[in-house]
């Protein structure tokens, strides 16, 4: 049986991605590291620290050590220290939000990327010009910070938090041939959103990485 070592910087992102493990790679195993030190560190210092992606690198292999077949880290924040990591490792490590930009990249030219904190709306923007400069595509990306979001969430107004987010997934999408939500926390939002083009897709990382996976293993 493959094995899926998943590496989280919140806890609360075990759940999501054990459900959709189940749900689409039925016959992999799965083992979850979470360490939420990583994130505050980042959200602090406003930036990827040299502490944090040693520490990310540590992790992973770590992951390659415990026998996983595959890695994935599913925090956008810290993509560059998971860039670093794979170079490690002799087992695939992905990255949670790049099959998300790829497939942002195949669907249209104008990509709106909506984030509630800096530290992961850069990250995110920049692979995906990556990624469009590896496909030899021409985008044009729209960014969105979703000023105060992610305060109200970590402090348990998550009504104030999806109102912000849905106010910005609609007027990206209203400009945009697509959406990319840069962070997992993001996703539920979408559901029920009410003023909604119906043509414009809305992307967000942990389905496809997961789909992605699905493919891999």
């Amino acid at each position: 049986m493959k094995k899926l070592g998943l590496i989280h910087t919140s806890a609360t992102l075990v759940p999501v991605f054990a459900e959709l493990c189940q749900q689409r790679l039925p016959g992999v195993a799965t083992f979850n590291i979470a360490d939420d030190s990583l994130i505050k560190e980042v959200i602090e210092a406003g930036r990827l620290t040299a502490s944090v992606s040693r520490r990310v690198v540590s992790q992973v292999v770590c992951a390659a050590e415990a026998g996983a077949d595959q890695v994935l880290v599913t925090c956008s924040s810290i993509g560059p220290a998971v860039e670093l990591a794979a170079g490690l490792v002799d087992v695939p490590v992905l990255r949670v939000d790049r099959p998300m930009a790829d497939e942002a990249v195949r669907t249209g030219g104008k990509i709106g990327v909506a984030a509630t904190l800096p530290t992961t709306l850069q990250p995110t923007a920049e692979l995906i010009r990556r990624r469009a400069a590896a496909a030899g595509a021409r985008v044009e990306l729209v960014e969105r910070l979703c000023e105060g979001a992610f305060d109200c969430l970590m402090s348990g107004d998550a009504a104030t938090h999806d109102a912000r987010v849905g106010q910005a997934i609609v007027e990206l999408a209203e400009r945009c041939d697509v959406v990319v939500l840069a962070q997992a926390s993001m996703a539920r939002v979408v559901e029920g959103l009410e003023g909604l083009p119906s043509d414009t897709p809305i992307l967000s990382s942990p389905a496809l990485a997961i789909s992605y996976l699905a493919d891999a293993l």
